[in-house]
């Protein structure tokens, strides 16, 4: 999601730079595979040269790959050919350039104490020597039937080397447990080999090292995958050709293929939650659900989303639907559908998705309901939008609106970027700047350069799972919801989106009380007060929980705070039946770290749902018997989930 910002490849903040900065990868690449294939070197390590050219001698270096090789090898030729003319850029979006800078900023370091370089280099191989020992150990004793010794795992299992061939076959076994070796040691380096903490830069460097090494990783090339030989053995070689339509498939289209995008459709069998379209204007379609229970609390809710994504999220089947549990709950539900921009709404403001948003739909659900007020839910930027509004509105003290606004909740929202983490990366000034150039002549940022970012925040899961299924297995994506929800990008205004960049990311102005200001209003945070509930998710790649739980110092509201189990979109999306425990406590603003109120917060098992209704609900007004959908001024116009969703 919101899961952000950033456009897949290139050099300094431009596409990719085709043959040029790709060349020295693709054969130290092919260079690896070549080595790997044939016999180990006498020296270990020797055979990894993205371990030793740029970096350190190891007494016995890699020699190049003979000339022609890339030639006669089918595979590597027609990867080095499609590399050069750059189609795969939206495909496989790796910033070459920035990962040979990376590789280049550790040689100079390491270089930069060359005994403790050759120390490493030693240890390293020393290790190397103790694990093909152990290997061609274990081999041998499986041969001859003789008892093995155990090994300890350490952490998780790799799920990309779940085959048993990875364990049973001796040259396979080396392989990635080479693999893994190399992997921890340029890791390793990059921390040790920092002088300056935890920066902005070494942040950048680790993240194109890890880049590097997960693109690296055997099971993504057809030659060291078990897997795919097999495959490509029992159908006759019918998998490849199969994985090279896929392959061209996706070229034609411009996008990996995640999702089966055939099993789904919004409206049939995604977002189907029963409910109306009782508003619309340029921006935003008002989606009002219909009640599922027999009384209704009398406060309605305004849900939020982010408009850097479909809102159907919270709304995908109803095993998993957000927005069913909140009406099954006796909840009245209004949800705003943003629209995805295209040329014409360049001009568009951020200003104007605060009065065409929240400030619009509010009107709108009071109206129809005749309550007093609506409780605001914001999610990810959807909560960066409601902070500003109700800042906003707090700033004038004769707005009227001030009132039409009851108990805030944020989930997995940022108003201090100071930490971002790995989103770091894409939003320097050569990025940024090059992302309004795009913005500059296009009047948007297209959709697909968004995705290519999130799905660089985790490589393994949404890029390379994929070319091994679609390109090596040839085989097609799984038909999984979000997945399809995460393939269906959204377009950025102009005007917003370059100034949200800005404000946020960049300069990360909200935070500051007054530097912001909106028709002669200026923005101070601190203004939020009365009672607020915010959610974080503890494995978040979007918006670091302790980030979000920033609202607690920000803001002068009464905050419960919980902590959810997930990432950003399942730690939000956690209905009781797939619940992975929270934990939550009154008054967070009272700690003066993210950590210390982690310490202090009860931990509970279950859903955070749960716990976020019951405190909703006290805070909802009495329970009514439900109305109908719309009213006499605003009658419903169609059935959920609107037009607007089905923009691209």
């Amino acid at each position: 999601m919101a899961d952000s910002v950033g456009d897949g490849g290139g050099t300094r903040g431009t596409p990719m730079a085709g043959a040029a900065s790709f060349e020295p990868f693709f054969k130290m690449w092919s260079e690896w595979l070549a080595n790997n294939m044939g016999s180990m070197t006498t020296v270990p390590g020797a055979s990894l040269p993205w371990l030793t050219k740029p970096g350190i001698s190891t007494g016995d270096e890699a020699k190049p790959l003979p000339e022609g090789a890339l030639a006669n090898d089918p595979l590597l030729s027609a990867l080095d050919k499609v590399w050069s003319a750059n189609p795969l850029s939206n495909i496989v979006p790796i910033d070459w350039a920035e990962i040979t800078r990376a590789l280049q900023t550790l040689w100079m370091r390491e270089m930069s104490n060359p005994q403790r370089a050759m120390q490493v280099a030693t240890e390293y191989n020393q290790r190397l020597v103790q694990t093909t020992m152990n290997v061609w150990t274990d081999a041998i004793s499986r041969f001859w039937g003789m008892p093995q010794q155990e090994e300890e795992e350490k952490g998780k299992p790799d799920p990309r080397f779940s085959s048993e061939v990875w364990e049973a076959n001796p040259y396979y076994r080396m392989l990635k447990e080479t693999y893994f070796l190399a992997t921890e040691y340029l890791l390793n380096e990059a921390d040790e080999t920092d002088g300056q903490g935890d920066t902005e830069e070494q942040r950048r460097l680790k993240f194109h090292l890890r880049q590097f090494v997960e693109a690296m990783a055997p099971v993504n090339f057809l030659l060291t995958n078990p897997d795919v030989l097999k495959r490509a053995f029992e159908t006759g070689g019918t998998s490849l050709v199969e994985g090279a339509r896929n392959l061209v498939s996706d070229i034609e289209d411009g996008s990996l293929s995640m999702v089966d995008a055939s099993a789904f459709e919004v409206g049939e069998n995604l977002a189907t939650t029963p409910g109306k379209v009782v508003y619309r204007n340029e921006l935003m379609e008002l989606i009002q659900y219909e009640p599922q229970t027999e009384q209704v609390y009398e406060t309605p809710i305004l849900f939020i989303p982010p408009w850097i994504n479909k809102y159907y999220i919270v709304d995908l089947r109803p095993e998993n639907s957000f927005m069913k549990y909140l009406v099954e709950q006796g909840f009245q539900v209004f949800l705003i559908s943003w629209k995805s921009a295209d040329e014409s709404m360049a001009d568009i403001k951020f200003e104007d998705y605060m009065k065409l948003g929240p400030l619009a739909a509010a009107d709108v659900a009071r109206q129809i309901t005749g309550s007093e007020k609506v409780n605001p839910v914001g999610y990810c930027i959807g909560g960066t939008l409601l902070g500003t509004t109700l800042a906003y509105l707090a700033a004038d003290e004769s707005d009227e609106k001030r009132e039409a606004f009851g108990s805030p909740t944020f989930l997995t929202a940022m108003l201090d970027f100071s930490d971002i983490g790995d989103q770091v990366v894409f939003v320097d000034e050569p990025r940024v700047e090059f992302m309004e150039m795009t913005m500059k002549e296009l009047g948007y940022l297209p959709g697909q350069q968004l995705s290519n970012m999130f799905n660089l925040l985790q490589p393994t899961q949404l890029i390379w799972s994929n070319v091994v299924t679609n390109y090596l297995m040839g085989q097609k994506p799984p038909a999984f919801d979000m997945l399809y929800w995460n393939s269906d990008s959204t377009s950025l205004p102009r005007d917003a989106h370059q100034w949200y960049l800005r404000n946020t990311y960049v300069e990360n102005n909200l935070k500051e009380p007054g530097k912001v200001e909106f028709n002669g209003r200026r923005i101070d945070l601190t203004k939020i007060t009365g009672d607020v509930y915010g959610v974080g998710t503890r494995k978040d790649h979007i918006a670091p929980w302790k980030s979000g739980w920033g609202i607690c110092r920000l803001t002068n509201g009464n905050i419960r705070y919980a902590l959810a189990g997930g990432g950003h979109i399942a730690g939000v999306v956690s209905p009781p039946e797939k619940s992975r425990g929270y934990w939550v406590s009154d008054g967070c603003g009272q700690y003066e770290t993210a950590d210390e109120w982690l310490e202090n917060a009860e931990e509970h098992e279950g859903t955070w749902w749960d716990d976020w209704t019951a405190w909703l609900s006290s805070r909802s007004g009495e329970q009514v018997n439900p109305l109908e959908v719309g009213s006499e001024q605003y009658p419903p116009i169609e059935d959920a989930p609107g037009s607007y969703v089905k923009r691209n």
